[in-house]
């Protein structure tokens, strides 16, 4: 079986290191499923040469922002990239290269084997900062209480999304969320959409820098940085705002296929 056009979408910040290296290895293993596969990046004005590391190459097509915005923005422009090119499956997976080829291939092969809606990433042996698994936990258990089941790796970046599931939650959604794929995940869950969950494995950010960028560099701080206590108050703000308070605009999404909820794995 192979998808007519594949798009992998990725937000990007400082990510000249490696992301080159990154594209080449997933364009390996998902070409041979695919007549055609083009990845659009969405660079949230990197102050390296991430912009001028991608250029020329002939299926990349890269977005820089107007400003600096963050994750979230910054993968929300970088879905809106992605279905604009009007694919028969979308993949968005961070810049950073925290994934491996081969799961790229098999996270197609399960959407197209499954017919899901979406399939999630579901991560193991990750290598964040303890802190920030402990948030993605507390989060998941905030979401399996609005949703009413669990959802593995609520905020996993790495996602396959047929474009009929995607644009209704894209559409409501405003283009500054902090959190999407948490939004994502609770709507999802709420509207009984066709998700399936791949368990795939987690590296280290690829370039000399272990850390992510999104919360600075260098040595890993023991104790949760300012900035991420601030962002997680922001996010919670927001969650209640978009998803979880009475009328929020996610909690009117209905899937394209409604079936019967309940966690499945691919």
């Amino acid at each position: 079986m192979t998808v007519a056009h594949l798009v992998i979408v990725m937000p990007a910040y400082n990510e000249a290191e490696g992301i080159t290296e990154f594209i080449d290895e997933i364009r390996e293993h998902v070409a041979p499923l695919a007549d055609r596969v083009t990845f659009a990046v969405a660079d949230d004005r990197s102050t390296d040469a991430t912009v001028a590391a991608l250029s020329g190459i002939d299926d990349v097509e890269v977005r820089p922002q107007a400003v600096n915005r963050g994750h979230g923005p910054t993968a929300v422009a970088a879905y809106q990239a992605g279905l604009a090119l009007d694919p028969d499956l979308l993949v968005h997976v961070d810049g950073d290269g925290q994934f491996v080829g081969p799961d790229f291939a098999r996270l197609i092969l399960a959407a197209e084997s499954t017919g899901a809606d979406v399939v999630h990433g579901v991560r193991h042996s990750r290598t964040d900062a303890w802190y920030r698994r402990v948030l993605t936990g507390a989060v998941g258990l905030l979401i399996a209480a609005a949703a009413g089941r669990r959802v593995p790796d609520v905020n996993t970046p790495l996602r396959a999304y047929r474009p009929d599931a995607l644009r209704p939650l894209l559409d409501a959604l405003p283009a500054d969320a902090l959190v999407p794929h948490v939004h994502f995940s609770l709507a999802e869950a709420r509207a009984g959409f066709r998700v399936r969950y791949l368990s795939v494995r987690s590296i280290p950010r690829r370039g000399a820098s272990a850390n992510g960028t999104m919360w600075g560099s260098g040595v890993k701080a023991l104790v949760p940085p300012p900035r991420l206590r601030q962002f997680a108050v922001a996010a919670l703000r927001e969650a209640w705002q978009l998803s979880l308070r009475p009328g929020a605009p996610l909690r009117g999404i209905r899937s394209p296929h409604p079936v019967e909820t309940g966690d499945r794995s691919a």
